[in-house]
């Protein structure tokens, strides 16, 4: 059981909760600062007070004057009008960690909800019921508004849920569970979608399958390093202190840990004098990327304890301020700084492939295969290895240098933080099958140079991947293969 606080939730705490079920309930502490801070919002209404949000209007319409008896009526307006995502669906795990985030902003007791509301969502959440929540749509401020409202129409028993793998209406699924609809009182729809629960939820769960991508792209490479006969002096932990990154000395010690034994590595002057960029500069180029994933999980954390709507209720109600918490920039710069790191894993995973594919770079049969000529072998896997790098070279152009603004020009700069995210997974979803490639052409060719004069921590991996893909004996259809070592490599994120 996982308590939430509202200030110390980490990305390991959001894996177990999303891909393995553990279930969520609130500090005793935390509990006491909802129901204060619910209390204020209900005498800023019983006074008549203009507070934004609670007896305002919203966006361009935060100068008209909302009656008391129209407050709960205005909530559901919000979400309803403002519900316009478009699009496929974020998975059910993004949507997972959406119920999650937002739950946990809400805890910190300074958006003023009730204490049922948080509990819906965490009922949610351990009865896997899951919004259906557009991709599209969303500017990243004023936060995410359009993905947010779809999540907030299912407590009022609109919109649609997954639940028990299908897609069904809210209101019959929360009949069946014997779940009232909610009826959103002041402030509680602007709390609910105020706020960038949606590009940091795309942002986690991005993170933890880049976080795995960047040590089995290591691996993998550790492979393609015997396969090539690499030079190991390359990896000395000398050259890498005397730079002093500590990213790139820590996979430099990984690389020698990965190949310590193997007889299938050289010394400087042995074949040749020294290795090509993709082998040699493994630790500085997977190092930097190790630097951003290290840059982006602070940002991450940071945010996903933060308080991110507006206006926030501080002092049991004495001040209410209205910020501007729920604008995007940090993450959406931590996402297009993702997109940038990780496609670099596969921009350098596709010249391996290259130099394990070309007779020309190598003392390998040509495209390793196994009749050169009547048969092509890996031929087209690099081709599609590049396909997908050229591709990614497009997704990482930064969404946050782009603004529109809306709401007649009150909301003047936006981030973007969204678009970002999904762009990120896309480009993590291409790097995932561009090592699984790697993989694939680095297991046949090691198999020319020998197998057991791998490393044994290379050995272990190339049994492992020879249960998914089997050695290239004739041609075959490599799209399944692709596809299922890309998938066996994914997988492994969640563990």
């Amino acid at each position: 059981m996982i308590e939430l606080t509202g200030e110390h939730l980490t990305i390991e705490q959001v894996k177990a909760v999303v891909f393995h079920g553990e279930e969520v309930n609130i500090a005793r502490m935390s509990i006491e600062n909802v129901e204060r801070s619910h209390m204020a919002v209900k005498r800023i209404v019983a006074e008549g007070k203009t507070v934004y949000g609670i007896t305002t209007g919203f966006g361009k319409f935060s100068d008209v004057h909302i009656d008391r008896k129209h407050v709960e009526e205005l909530q559901i307006h919000l979400i309803r009008s403002h519900a316009c995502g478009v699009g496929e669906e974020f998975s059910e795990e993004v949507s997972r960690a959406m119920l999650l985030l937002r739950a946990n902003a809400l805890i910190k007791g300074h958006s003023g909800v009730r204490l049922a509301l948080i509990n819906r969502l965490l009922t949610y959440l351990n009865q896997r019921i899951h919004p259906v929540v557009p991709q599209q749509g969303s500017l990243g401020a004023s936060g995410d508004l359009a993905p947010l409202s779809h999540l907030a129409l299912t407590l009022v028993g609109e919109g649609e849920v997954f639940f028990n793998g299908q897609k069904q209406k809210s209101a019959e699924v929360l009949q069946a569970c014997d779940l009232t609809p909610l009826t959103l009182e002041a402030k509680e729809g602007l709390a609910l979608i105020n706020g960038t629960q949606a590009m940091t939820a795309q942002g986690v769960i991005a993170y933890i399958e880049a976080e795995n991508l960047a040590f089995e792209s290591e691996k993998i490479a550790a492979i393609s390093v015997e396969a090539l006969n690499g030079i190991i002096d390359a990896f000395d932990h000398k050259v890498h202190e005397a730079r002093g990154y500590t990213e790139q000395i820590a996979t430099a010690k990984r690389m020698r840990s990965y190949l310590s034994g193997s007889k299938l590595t050289t010394v400087q002057g042995e074949m040749r004098v020294q290795d090509a960029y993709s082998i040699r500069c493994i630790p500085q180029v997977h190092g930097a990327t190790w630097q951003a994933l290290n840059y982006v999980k602070e940002k991450l954390e940071i945010e996903m304890n933060a308080a991110t709507d507006n206006p926030l209720i501080f002092d049991d109600g004495e001040k209410v301020i209205s910020g501007g918490n729920f604008h995007g920039q940090p993450i959406a710069l931590a996402m297009d700084f993702l997109k940038i790191a990780v496609a670099e894993l596969a921009n350098i995973s596709e010249r391996r492939i290259e130099r394990l594919v070309n007779p020309q770079l190598n003392q390998l049969p040509a495209f390793l295969s196994p009749e050169p000529g009547l048969q092509s072998g890996a031929m087209i896997m690099q081709y599609c290895a590049a396909s997908l790098v050229s591709e990614n070279k497009t997704l990482a152009h930064p969404a946050s240098v782009d603004s529109i603004p809306s709401s007649a020009n009150q909301e003047d700069h936006v981030s973007m933080g969204t678009i970002g995210a999904r762009h990120a997974y896309q480009i993590i979803k291409n790097v995932n099958k561009v090592i699984a490639i790697e993989l694939i052409c680095a297991m046949q060719a090691v198999e020319f140079k020998g197998i057991d004069k791998m490393a044994n921590h290379t050995r272990s991996l190339y049994e492992q991947g020879r249960t998914i893909v089997p050695t290239i004996n004739q041609d075959r259809i490599f799209s399944n293969d692709i596809e299922n070592c890309t998938e066996w490599l994914k997988i492994k994120a969640y563990h």
